[in-house]
């Protein structure tokens, strides 16, 4: 008699926990987003923020997306996921979501800057809304890089 083939679940990729975290590719872009996301908020911190509603959105944006992935990122060490599945639909959900947040933030903040060339305050306004808007767009990227891979493990 033949034997039975193993459950489907058993031929998936076990869920990283510990120091594997980072070394495995979607989860690996975790600390780089905390890092990237953290420079978009003291960017936009140390500049005079002129334009409070799309300057806010962007601290809004990256300040909490900092904080849940950090919360993500930590639950992935400590191996509070126990190998389930459903870790990895909430993986790529968050980070479809916030995602799209980021590029919505990413925009405004491209808004601010080009706003700040052209106003009467010194320059060094203008160049850290540039870096903001750089490490935005960045940070969008790895987070639409995570969401993605997750489907291709």
């Amino acid at each position: 008699m033949a034997s039975a083939c193993p459950p489907a679940a058993s031929t998936q990729p076990a869920l990283p926990s510990g120091p594997a975290v980072f070394k495995t590719v979607p989860y690996a872009f975790i600390l780089p987003e905390i890092l990237c996301g953290t420079w978009v908020w003291i960017l936009v911190a140390a500049t005079s923020v002129s334009f409070p509603l799309l300057q806010g959105w962007v601290m809004y944006v990256s300040i909490s997306s900092c904080l849940i992935s950090l919360l993500l990122l930590l639950s992935y060490l400590f191996g509070f996921h126990r190998n389930s599945e459903n870790w990895k639909v909430l993986d790529s959900l968050y980070h479809g979501a916030t995602a799209i947040l980021y590029m919505s933030a990413a925009v405004l903040q491209a808004n601010a800057t080009i706003h700040s060339e052209f106003s009467p305050a010194s320059p060094l306004h203008y160049q850290l809304n540039s870096a903001a808007s750089f490490f935005a767009f960045v940070t969008t990227f790895l987070y639409i890089l995570h969401a993605f891979s997750i489907y291709y493990q």
